[in-house]
């Protein structure tokens, strides 16, 4: 009997007017492995994305999130079912600490939701358990500061804390190292590659060297449709791959 994939596309198609934005994309990922989702500049990346969110509804096609049809489903509800994300440019609330911000995505899970200004002085386990997740990623020293006079960085560490603070099964990272200054990098490059081997992971990047250190498995994806996809070593090796990203074929 096959496993049942942590997240699958079938067919799956976003149309804008006349333009197709994602064209017939059938991906499917497999529990706990590390995938890269890569391609040219309009590529139709971040549609995809967006599609599996719930963001944006499909034209046609499907997805599902551990086999069960995940299509018709409002974002919320995605991420209630273990499908979690960061952005390109961060979501935060400017004026809440890390505490603050890791704390209301805890209790969001717990089905606390707006509760948590009112509970948070007699919830100790949801004020330990953010701690403990800020701590994992770097944050303690900062938890008490107000998100906005972080170093860009940190607010790209919370982002991702924040995703891993829903417990989600699977975790979509669009370009987490996008607007890093080059010595923050590395503390991003090492907490993503320390992300927990339960949790299926699709990054989204433009940094080779990132996605390679990252992932077993890539993706390419040119003009909406899949270009191709395989292991990092048979990726690395195609000469048409190297051809896209030469500008020697098609662009999205």
């Amino acid at each position: 009997m096959n496993a049942v994939n942590a997240l699958e596309t079938r067919n799956l198609v976003k149309r804008f007017g006349g333009l197709v934005a994602t064209n017939d994309v059938s991906l499917s990922l497999q529990k706990g492995v590390r995938y890269a989702l890569i391609g040219p500049n309009g590529a139709g990346k971040t549609t995809l994305i967006n599609l599996l969110t719930g963001v944006l509804r499909p034209s046609g096609g499907s997805v599902l999130l551990e086999g069960e049809d995940i299509t018709g489903l409002a974002q919320h509800r995605r991420v209630r079912r273990g499908l979690a994300r960061t952005f390109q440019i961060n979501q935060l609330f400017s004026h809440m600490t890390p505490l603050e911000t890791v704390g209301l995505a805890i209790s969001e899970r717990l089905g606390h939701g707006g509760e948590w200004w009112r509970l948070a002085g007699s919830k100790a386990d949801v004020i330990d358990e953010a701690a403990a997740v800020l701590e994992r990623f770097g944050l303690s020293d900062v938890m008490g500061e107000e998100t906005r006079v972080l170093p860009y960085g940190k607010q790209r560490l919370l982002e991702i804390a924040v995703a891993i603070a829903s417990r989600p099964r699977v975790l979509l990272l669009d370009e987490p190292a996008a607007g890093v200054p080059e010595e923050e990098r590395h503390e991003i490059l090492d907490i993503v590659g320390g992300l927990p081997e339960d949790v299926t992971i699709l990054l989204i990047e433009h940094d080779m060297d990132l996605v390679f250190s990252f992932a077993q498995r890539i993706a390419v994806l040119v003009n909406g449709g899949l270009f191709m996809e395989g292991s990092t070593q048979e990726i690395a090796r195609d000469p048409r791959v190297r051809e896209v990203y030469l500008g020697e074929a098609g662009h999205g």
